[in-house]
């Protein structure tokens, strides 16, 4: 199967809508931050994502299942592991959050992030 160049999506210029929503309450720790969702690619095996999220101030359980790489374009969020141990990231920060990781993801200040998601079937 050939592909041509325009399959290639520019996040820059991709006009796709910002799904928005709330957490939900057995998840939230403090806050209730609406999230933004713009999910430019999702793969045809469906296992495979990016795209740009965002998130008002709060805080909440996280779980993955995935495996997720982000890159922070805009605020401050702190991650916390079960045992309290914690990281912040700020305006270009980049790194990956393996599957298994569980623990609290703190937006402080309002974020904005590339992520990339790979959730093996």
């Amino acid at each position: 199967m050939t592909v041509s160049i325009n399959a290639i999506i520019r996040f820059a210029t991709a006009q796709t809508a910002v799904e928005s929503y709330q957490l939900p309450a057995e998840k939230l720790l403090a806050g209730n931050p609406t999230q933004g969702l713009e999910n430019h690619y999702s793969s045809p095996c469906d296992q495979f994502h990016s795209g740009v999220w965002q998130s008002e101030s709060g805080a909440w359980k996280i779980n993955y299942t995935e495996y997720e790489y982000c890159e922070i374009l805009e605020g401050i969020s702190v991650i916390t592991d079960l045992q309290g141990q914690s990281q912040t990231f700020t305006v270009g920060d980049r790194f990956i959050i393996p599957a298994g990781f569980e623990g609290i993801w703190e937006v402080v200040e309002p974020c904005r992030k590339i992520y990339v998601i790979f959730e093996q079937k």
